[in-house]
């Protein structure tokens, strides 16, 4: 199930299945259609329903700077090993923290596969929820972000980083 959302950076699109959140991308701005389901889906929209609702509670109480840490249940898409791994790293970063890709990679006993670490960043389906936006270059350059430079000055800038 989907839906979008507005924030600052523009329209958020979430996804959720009844076991938790599995994605918060930037999309372009017009409606995406809801999925329409049988009565016996009901149950089922109905978790998902509520979700999204938690999760675009819990976005919005983030962007005015009245949340620090997400309370939701993820469920991400399959993925390997190390990026499953690496996206687990991020959610130990701190608000209002920032590592190195090449940190993250040394915390996962891993110190050869700081561009690993970075594909595994950019491959984040939960942005901003699973803060890859605390990940910055060796030389404390913002490197890439799925949503853009923009949107990650943004978020930086809201937790003062």
């Amino acid at each position: 199930m989907f839906r979008l959302i507005d924030s600052p950076l523009g329209p958020l699109r979430l996804q959720a299945s009844p076991r938790g959140l599995s994605r918060v991308e930037f999309t372009a701005t017009g409606a995406l259609p809801e999925a329409v389901g049988s009565a016996d889906e009901r149950d089922v929209e109905k978790h998902s329903t509520d979700v999204l609702d938690a999760a675009q509670a819990q976005l919005a109480e983030y962007f005015a700077g009245r949340r620090r840490a997400f309370e939701l249940a993820l469920d991400p898409p399959t993925t390997t090993e190390f990026r499953a791994a690496v996206h687990a790293q991020l959610t130990e970063i701190g608000y209002g923290e920032t590592v190195a890709y090449r940190d993250v990679a040394q915390m996962l006993g891993r110190p050869g596969a700081t561009r690993a670490v970075g594909s595994a960043c950019g491959a984040n389906p939960l942005l901003i929820v699973r803060p890859c936006h605390r990940v910055l270059r060796s030389d404390g350059g913002l490197g890439g972000y799925a949503g853009g430079l923009a949107a990650k000055r943004f978020l930086l800038a809201l937790e003062e980083i």
